[in-house]
């Protein structure tokens, strides 16, 4: 393999990490302020006996947030669901081949998620929270950034699958 191709692996496998590394704080921040909120929703209601009417839908766009945005971790650690009973059976160089079909299909859901999301939270900037004086367009905007990522992770991880020699390269010691 030449080394430029070698070379666009590597920088993009370091691109890839250093956004799943964001990604991934950004999750933990939105998972502890998620919990915060529901122990403000459990104490205000058994505790002092006061209903805490915001905690309740503040928690769901909380966990929409984090798990949409959780699943570009997935891909950049190629820990997305898959069947590969079957397909470590075969050689690498076949493998790779697959993975590139798979990624293919996956970035086609993906793109066709984000297009339609795009619509979507568009459509959410005239819809109105209940609770809160905000729009809809914050918490509908959670599928297509998540899905853009999910996207610019399937390219960086697709470019260093094919050109790395071995797979997946940076997170082999995680497995």
């Amino acid at each position: 393999m030449n080394a430029k191709m070698q070379n666009l692996g590597d920088k993009s496998a370091v691109l890839s990490a250093r956004l799943n590394r964001w990604v991934e704080l950004l999750c933990a921040a939105i998972i502890g302020v998620l919990v915060i909120d529901i122990w403000i929703g459990v104490f205000g209601r058994y505790v002092f006996e006061l209903p805490v009417t915001w905690a309740e839908e503040l928690a769901r766009y909380l966990m929409i947030w984090g798990a949409l945005l959780a699943v570009s971790c997935g891909v950049a650690r190629r820990e997305h669901v898959a069947v590969t009973a079957l397909l470590h059976r075969f050689p690498i160089r076949i493998r790779r081949w697959f993975d590139v079909a798979i990624d293919a299909l996956a970035f086609a859901f993906f793109a066709f998620l984000c297009y339609f999301g795009i619509g979507m939270t568009q459509q959410g900037a005239t819809q109105f929270a209940s609770i809160f004086d905000m729009t809809m367009a914050i918490p509908f905007a959670a599928v297509p950034v998540s899905s853009a990522l999910v996207c610019v992770q399937l390219v960086l991880m697709g470019l260093r699958d094919f050109t790395v020699a071995g797979l997946p390269a940076p997170f082999a010691e995680d497995e």
